[in-house]
This record gives structure tokens, sequence and C-alpha cells, in this order.
């Protein structure tokens, strides 16, 4: 690999150069070809749900718009790294600019805010449905729905201006290599040319917030639901609702573990190798598992991808056929 020299200007550094994953040239290969096959299933299965609930006039409902919009982010989640981190592995230089590193950063950590608010607004959505069920209608209606929609999407993405303007106020002047796959917080703060403790601080108290305060609404959301669950009388009840939430909660458990893990658990920050890892895991597993738990636990999106494949069959009946 070719690394670029520092290019200084006036005691500035003009771009980074990201490592990525250091190895051998046939270890590279396989992870781009796995990286790239992870990539194209997570676009085509979320698409899937997105045309799906286009598609079927059942799913026009909170629950599923919600869904058709939280896999939408998804496919921007992974648009925001996947693609340069990809370009990267047989990139010489390995380089990005100031100007991309910050919007790589801005995109990657929006999507992933704009990810905790629609996965408590689903919460919410399902609190409504099995703890006030009689109100659900009145209460959820379609324009409560996109509303909700449009403060998940313009929350996230307004959550992290502050962070990125005050990182675009650091100075860089060298050295310029991050070790890492894309512009993290921590890596790109420690390339600071003087400690910069009240950036780092706010940046990382906007980040915990957003976190904890999504986290702990959800977790009460979920209290709620299973004392009104276990007052249902067992039966067919009691596991339809179960299974209601259990593809949203398998989501959530997925999303903040790896999350937790990354800035709670001590001491595993500051380990690229393990900082990689699980940045890997909650920015490429998560948005790829999420179109399965959510096609294969229910009923109603299998019943639907079915229906659109036939539709899609009948339309192209034979695309080899002149």
């Amino acid at each position: 690999m070719k690394i670029s020299k520092v290019t200084n200007i006036s005691g500035t550094v003009s771009e980074f150069i990201l490592l990525g994953f250091p190895c051998q040239k046939e270890t590279q290969v396989i992870l781009f070809i796995l990286f790239s096959i992870i990539y194209i299933l997570t676009i085509m299965g979320n698409t899937s749900i997105i045309c799906a609930v286009w598609s079927s006039q059942k799913l026009h409902t909170p629950m599923y718009i919600l869904l058709a919009n939280f896999s939408f982010l998804e496919i921007c989640y992974v648009n925001s790294d996947v693609p340069q981190m990809l370009a990267n592995m047989f990139s010489e230089t390995k380089t990005i600019s100031i100007t991309g590193c910050l919007l790589q950063f801005y995109f990657f950590f929006s999507t992933c805010a704009s990810e905790c608010l629609f996965l408590s607004v689903m919460a919410f959505d399902r609190y409504l449905a099995i703890c006030q069920p009689l109100h659900y209608s009145t209460i959820m209606t379609h324009s409560l729905c996109a509303n909700l929609a449009v403060f998940c999407w313009v929350g996230g993405f307004l959550w992290l201006l502050t962070p990125v303007i005050l990182i675009s106020q650091v100075p860089f002047c060298g050295p310029n290599i991050i070790d890492h796959f894309l512009c993290d917080l921590g890596p790109l703060l420690a390339l600071s040319c003087a400690p910069v403790p009240r950036t780092t601080l706010a940046c990382g108290t906007i980040s915990s917030l957003i976190i904890f305060i999504t986290f702990l609404y959800i977790l009460g959301s979920y209290v709620c639901v299973l004392r009104a669950v276990l007052h249902v009388p067992s039966g067919s009840g009691r596991n339809k609702a179960f299974s209601t939430c259990a593809s949203h909660f398998t989501v959530v458990s997925l999303f903040y573990g790896s999350v937790m893990v990354m800035y709670v658990s001590p001491g595993s920050g500051n380990q690229s190798g393990m900082q990689k890892f699980v940045t890997l895991f909650y920015s490429m597993a998560t948005p790829f598992f999420n179109p399965l738990i959510y096609s294969l636990r229910n009923k109603d999106m299998k019943k639907a991808l079915k229906e659109l494949l036939v539709q899609l069959s009948q339309r192209f009946p034979d695309g080899h056929r002149k």
C-alpha cells in the first residue's frame, strides 16, 4: 500500500488516510467479496420491504409505514460508509479529504441518531397497540404517523449539527492516519494538534444523550407492554401480542447491544481492533439482519412479499423471451 505524505498547507492537514483493514491481499479480496455480498443483500432486503409496504393496501398502517421509513433509513445508513470502505480496500492511497471525512461523519452518525429515534417511535406505536388498543386508531392517526416520521428524519440530522461544527473547528496538523474504515469521533479527535477536552466532552455528551434517552424510553415502553401482556389470558391473544413486539425488540437488542459495547464497555473503545469490529457490526450486520427479522416473523409481511413476487412475475413473465 502506498501511503501518501501528510499534505501540510500553513500547518494544516488537507486529507486523512483511512487504514481500513490492513492485511494480505488475498484476505482483502475475501473481505471485499464478503462485504459486497452483505451490502447488496442489505439493499435488496430493505428495498423489498419498502416495495411490499407500498404495493400492499393492507400494510398501509402506521406500523408498516414506520417500518418502510426505517428500511429506507437503513439503505441510507449503509450507503454513508460501506461504498467508501469497499473503494478503499483496493486504493493505493486510501485518502479522504477533510471535507469528505466530516460529511461521512455527519451522514453516518445522523442516520444512526435517526435510527435511535425511529426505534423509539416504533416502540411507542407498539405500546399504543397493546396497552391502549381501544384508543390506538384515534391516537396513532396517519397524520401523527407522518409527523413522527418527519421528526425522526429531521431530528437525527439536527442532533449531529453541533458535533460536526465543533469538529470542523478542530486544528489538524499531522499525523493524518486514521486506524479505522470510517471517520469515527474518537480516532478523528485523537489527531488534533492540541488537546480538545471541551469538544470531546460536548461531542461525547451529545452522542450519549440520544443513545441513553431513546434506549431508556424503549425499555420503559416494553416494561409497560410486558405488564399488559401478562394480564392477557394465556393463548392466542398473548402469543399474538408477544409476536407483535418480538421482531422490534430483536432489532433493538442487536443495535443497542453493539452500540453499548462500543461506548459503554470500559476500555473497548480504545482498542482499534474492537472498535472496527463493533462499528462494522452495527453499521453492516444490523441493517442486513433487520429485513430478515421483520419478514420472517411477520405473516402479513411474508404474504405481501409473496404477492409482490407474483406481481413481478406476471409483469415480466419471461424476461428471456423476445
